[in-house]
């Protein structure tokens, strides 16, 4: 009986030491273990093989993973299957590769979509190219303000209400004091460059003896509905905005309106130095693509040394050849005259003294071995003064004006923004390929006005003397003292 309770029974009899000991030991089997949660495994790491991992967290023995995997439906997945899961995900060094071609396709598309464009407008005449510049001034402006979100802050005034609203003036007074700054820089180049237009005009005569007390009057009306505006709960985020607004129209606008001067100095004051900071970017990347290693700056890490370096020297050799071709021709020499003007028509003026060409005598030991090497006679060497003045432009092309780029660069990290809009694909931003620019222009208009402008009196200055110094009855005794003059020449006037 004690056989048959041992095979029945699962667990072993246990024993005492007053009993005998069976002849026959009976077969023991094993105890099974109590039924646990199987744990979470852990991801296994997969390389070539499965490793193994720990089944639990207070067994020490690591056990090998199975040759079948369950997935989230409890299907089963075996160990090949996992391995050509895992090998058929992209790789992420190549869906980088991949992304970075088609950027630089879009920025190269984009790139001579514009220089066309460019070139077409510069074409067609000043009025074009103005427009163009009056364009994207005010394409900059509208990105750069949009950065300042005027929002209220409850804390500042205690009224929850307000949270998360909009001054409604704000956009209203922005564009406002955008056209008041317009018209006044705008109404003193038509001024400057048109009087024997615009006074010799009896219904435009006002516009030019008033502009300016008209601008201050347009602007003290802005500057008034500004101050009547103020609300509590907005206050501080109005005045900054006020300061903000007023930052972008010097750096802005006011930029612009030296650029629109130098087209109407000559489209060539415009056309070779925009051209310059166009050229010095492209040759900054095409080095730094190539030889860059050494970072430039922080702002704009893939901003190089070798790039700089490069570009710098690139820019001075393309500035001279570059700009001594468009100085051969009148269409981009010649102040403007007539708006209506183009490529195509017969413009006649007399040029710079810095677009005539001279000769340097070179030193007599110089030419000497100059005629030995080169097999003929050198003894001048021709040369156009506007040719030195384009290295001095393209020093600052290279030097200088890339650091507008990295202002910018900075502005947009203070504001955590990859690029200040999307208007131009692959490139951002209007302001991300005009922050350069306006740097250039400016300095460009400052260097003319300074040093290459030539000042002398003009048949609209004399007329604005005239006009604006001289009562009616001076006028009449002028004119009749200066038509006894031109009959005393022989001239005859009808």
């Amino acid at each position: 009986m004690a056989e048959e309770a041992a095979e029945v029974s699962p667990l072993p009899t246990t024993h005492t030491a007053s009993e005998s000991k069976p002849t026959a030991e009976p077969q023991q089997e094993p105890a099974p273990q109590p039924q646990v949660s199987e744990p979470s495994l852990p991801e296994p790491a997969i390389n070539g093989d499965i490793q193994h991992v720990n089944v639990a967290e207070n067994n020490s023995t690591l056990h090998t993973l199975p040759s079948k995997l369950l997935d989230d439906e409890g299907q089963s997945v075996s160990k090949p299957d996992v391995e050509q899961a895992l090998k058929s995900e992209p790789d992420p060094q190549e869906v980088e590769r991949t992304k970075k071609r088609q950027s630089i396709l879009t920025r190269t598309l984009w790139t001579f979509i514009m220089i066309g464009v460019f070139v077409a407008l510069l074409l067609m005449g000043h009025v074009y190219m103005i427009m163009l510049a009056m364009l994207c001034q005010t394409i900059v402006y509208r990105e750069v303000t949009a950065l300042f979100s005027l929002k209220s802050h409850a804390s500042e005034s205690g009224e929850v209400e307000n949270k998360g609203k909009k001054d409604p003036w704000s956009k209203t007074l922005n564009w406002y004091f955008f056209a008041v700054t317009n018209y006044f820089l705008y109404g003193e180049s038509i001024i400057y460059y048109f009087k024997h237009v615009i006074f010799s005009d009896g219904q435009l005569l006002p516009f030019a003896t008033n502009h300016r007390i008209i601008s201050f009057t347009l602007y003290t009306i802005g500057f008034v509905g500004f101050v009547m505006s103020l609300r509590r709960g907005f206050l501080k985020q109005q005045f900054g905005l006020f300061c903000w607004v007023h930052m972008s129209l010097l750096l802005i606008v006011v930029s612009g309106h030296f650029i629109v001067n130098n087209i109407l100095e000559g489209m060539i004051w415009f056309w070779v130095p925009a051209s310059l900071v166009i050229c010095n970017d492209i040759f900054a990347y095409v080095w730094g693509m190539s030889v860059g290693r050494t970072p430039l700056i922080k702002l704009s890490p893939k901003k190089t040394v070798e790039g700089f370096v490069g570009a710098f020297w690139s820019t001075l050799l393309f500035s001279v050849f570059w700009g001594s071709y468009f100085m051969r021709f009148n269409y981009m020499i010649c102040p403007v005259h007539d708006l209506g003007v183009s490529a195509w028509s017969n413009v006649q003026c007399t040029p710079n003294p810095v677009f005539v060409w001279k000769v340097w005598q070179i030193w007599s030991p110089m030419a000497a071995f100059l005629s030995r090497l080169l097999g003929k006679s050198v003894t001048v060497i021709p040369y156009a003064p506007y040719q030195l003045h384009l290295l001095v432009f393209a020093v600052f092309a290279s030097l200088v004006a890339p650091f507008g780029g990295f202002f910018a660069s900075g502005f947009k990290r203070a504001f955590n923004i990859k690029d200040f809009g999307h208007s131009i694909p692959g490139h951002g931003g209007m302001t991300d390929r005009m922050d350069c620019q306006f740097l250039m222009g400016v300095f460009t208009y400052v260097y003319y006005s300074s040093l290459i402008r030539e000042h002398h009196v003009s048949v609209g200055s004399i007329l604005q003397m005239i006009v604006s110094g001289l009562t009616v009855n001076e006028q009449l005794e002028l004119m009749k003292d200066l038509r006894k003059y031109m009959q005393g020449q022989g001239i005859t006037i009808v």
